[in-house]
């Protein structure tokens, strides 16, 4: 029997809105958001909503440059707000940050400072900064829509935070006012490294929220079909229903969650689960994580995505598309939700945040007053 090894040591100590006293960068610094996807167009909104200037930085050419103008934000060109901003803050997508960087990296001068809301980028040196210029994240741990929603039902999201450059002496106050900023405060926020932020990031994504939780389902599914089971029956049991088994265990913990279940489930999934996610699986686990630690999973990503682009998912999508459980899934999830999935598509982040009813900023008001 192997002995559990792990202890939980010194809790982080989160940061809340109380303690962020500084107000140097809402009075007189300017921060660009270059990028305008849904964690750009939420956190433009909320630092702008919190009276903090905000440049949108775009191309002219994009698709976001009119929505972002609707919103009520000052959009301009990539190169020209990173050279009027303060503080950059670099929200396109991690495969084109370098390639944004070579950009603007002659506006990124002695005393501004580059910011993330993912730390990628510099723990694996696509982008080197110059020393004379403070590095800080802020990266919130919910979806840009809910990061908007939270924000404006006056409650926040939280984040956690970092600094891996501090040329100015004030990268840690500007840190904590972005991060306040945003409305993070309000929630709290925790202090990490970039490194710890990167590989905790992308284990949690291939082993548990993405990579692990899709196979463990579709594997769930086939056991079931292949054992003569209705596939509308395993969808329902191994798909839909895990929502309401995550949505238990995100607001009341495991232990919660097993609390509000059927005594059945409680015994099966106590006595069973450890057997179907074993010691086998957790080396297996580990292997992932020394993938990433060493590096060679940002080598495969980056090759990856130099050599084929967005086709490096396709085969793998195309797969998925083909899998029985999404064959069924179309026809059930029709059958549950018929208007938001006329087209077979997931609604789009616009019509989203329509439904929260997503308020203009001041300027944008006096603007249309005019």
């Amino acid at each position: 029997m192997v002995k559990n090894r792990m202890s939980v040591g010194v809790t982080a100590t989160a940061i809340y809105d109380k303690d962020v006293t500084t107000t140097q960068v809402k009075k007189n610094e300017t921060i660009a958001v270059l990028g305008y996807g849904i964690q750009g167009r939420a956190q433009s909104g909320n630092l702008s909503d919190s009276g903090f200037k905000v440049i949108v930085g775009l191309r002219k050419e994009g698709k976001s440059w009119d929505l972002a103008k609707a919103d009520g934000h000052k959009v301009m060109e990539v190169r020209d707000a990173a050279k009027a901003a303060d503080i950059i803050h670099m929200l396109v997508p991690d495969m084109v940050q370098g390639d944004v960087y070579r950009e603007i990296e002659p506006y990124v001068t002695i005393g501004k400072a580059l910011s993330f809301s993912h730390g990628a980028s510099i723990h694996w040196g696509w982008i080197k900064p110059p020393t004379g210029v403070d590095v800080f994240m802020v990266a919130p741990k919910a979806p840009g829509q809910r990061v908007r929603e939270v924000y404006l039902q006056g409650f926040g999201t939280p984040s956690i935070i970092a600094v891996h450059q501090d040329a100015t002496g004030r990268a840690w106050e500007r840190t904590l006012e972005f991060a306040k900023g945003i409305g993070s405060t309000r929630a709290g926020v925790i202090k990490t490294t970039f490194k710890e932020e990167t590989e905790s990031d992308w284990f949690g994504e291939q082993v548990d929220l993405c990579g692990g939780a899709d196979r463990m389902i579709r594997t769930a599914f086939e056991v079931l079909v292949e054992n003569g089971y209705q596939p509308e029956i395993a969808y329902f049991e191994c798909l839909h229903e895990l929502k309401l088994i995550v949505d238990l265990i995100q607001r009341y913990g495991i232990a919660g969650m097993y609390r509000g279940v059927s005594e059945t489930a409680r015994f099966g999934g106590l006595t069973v689960g450890g057997n179907v996610i074993n010691q086998e699986t957790k080396e297996r686990m580990r292997q992932a994580l020394r993938d990433i630690q060493s590096g060679a999973f940002a080598d495969r990503w980056v090759t990856s995505y130099r050599n084929e682009k967005a086709r490096a998912f396709d085969k793998y999508m195309d797969e998925l598309e083909a899998h029985p459980i999404e064959q069924v899934g179309r026809r059930l999830r029709q059958m549950m939700w018929p208007d938001d999935l006329k087209t077979g598509k997931f609604q789009s982040w616009s019509k989203l945040s329509k439904r929260v009813a997503t308020p203009k900023s001041k300027k944008a008001k006096k603007q249309k007053k005019r």
